[in-house]
């Protein structure tokens, strides 16, 4: 993808062993007493976290909590007003743009394809940060564009415009684009935005695959929490700029964690399917309750 990557330190949840083709080592991503805004407005305010190595962090929180912002410092998108963002203990604003997007992919919340590009053409960017001055494009360039469009199902749309594609065919183009830049850490802000739930699921599969087969370190913001218990080994709950609470999601998720955070009156009941906790909101009206259900 583009140029700037990010790191965060944090509560650890055991990560999942990573795959034969995995990274000999997970990067380590952290915040230290991290701020960041816009014009003179703080959003993110003096925040330390670490994101665990080898497993799938999501970062949930309500509208204007500081969770896309927070992305954006990681990735080096944004300066920080106060604080840094290290990988691997480097602090990712003094080093090389080239040299981060190696380490470090993104999908932004509202990316721009350069007009008239083809989604190939969109995908085939991702392998920006690997090619040399005079290096001709090569097999091993090729061969990660083409699993990138197969793994997002954007090899049937290869030659559409991408200007010319729905929200939810966008968005897996934009995927594709960072899964061929192929790096060990990838920072996916809203990846499920403008999707169905059959493509949401798919994505989030996606995910999984890339953290257990190819080890790969994933951080992303999600509105659903039911999903972002399913699918990560490590919550983190922005409130007001700062975590609220970060670990486990069995131990982070909460009735009161919810209430106090987004203003709703819930049950956390297992999830049938996987046992993962699932937020169930009360029934504010008491229109909808099942015949014969007494009020709680």
């Amino acid at each position: 993808m583009s140029d700037d990557r990010t790191t965060l330190p944090g509560p650890a949840a055991a990560p999942r062993p990573a795959g034969a083709d995995g990274p000999a080592a997970a990067p380590g991503l952290a915040a230290h007493r991290l701020s960041l805004g816009y014009a003179g407005r703080t959003v993110v305010d003096g925040v330390d976290l670490a994101v665990p190595g080898g497993a799938v962090t999501a970062v949930v929180g309500p509208n204007a909590c500081g969770k896309s912002t927070l992305l954006r410092g990681l990735a080096r998108l944004l300066a920080p007003t106060a604080g840094t963002v290290t990988l691997d203990g480097a602090d990712i604003h003094r080093m090389p743009a080239r040299a981060l997007a190696r380490r470090l992919g993104l999908l932004p919340q509202q990316a721009v394809a350069p007009e008239g590009v083809t989604v190939e053409g969109l995908v085939r960017l991702g392998r920006y940060p690997h090619q040399r001055m005079l290096t001709p494009w090569s097999k091993a360039d090729q061969a990660a564009v083409e699993e990138a469009l197969a793994r997002t199902g954007t090899d049937v749309l290869r030659d559409r415009p991408v200007d010319q594609l729905s929200g939810g065919q966008r968005q897996r183009a934009w995927i594709a684009l960072a899964l061929a830049q192929d790096t060990p850490l990838l920072l996916l802000d809203e990846p499920t935005t403008f999707l169905d739930l059959r493509h949401q699921l798919d994505v989030l599969d996606l995910v999984e695959e890339l953290n257990t087969e190819a080890g790969r370190t994933v951080v992303m913001v999600l509105h659903d929490l039911g999903q972002a218990a399913r699918y990560a080994d490590h919550l983190v709950v922005m409130c007001d700029g700062r975590p609220a609470a970060a670990g486990p999601p069995a131990e982070v998720l909460t009735a009161g964690l919810v209430e106090e955070v987004f203003q709703v009156e819930c049950r956390v009941v297992p999830d049938p399917e996987t046992g993962t906790p699932l937020v169930v909101p009360r029934d504010r009206s008491g229109r909808r309750r099942a015949p014969g259900r007494p009020a709680a």
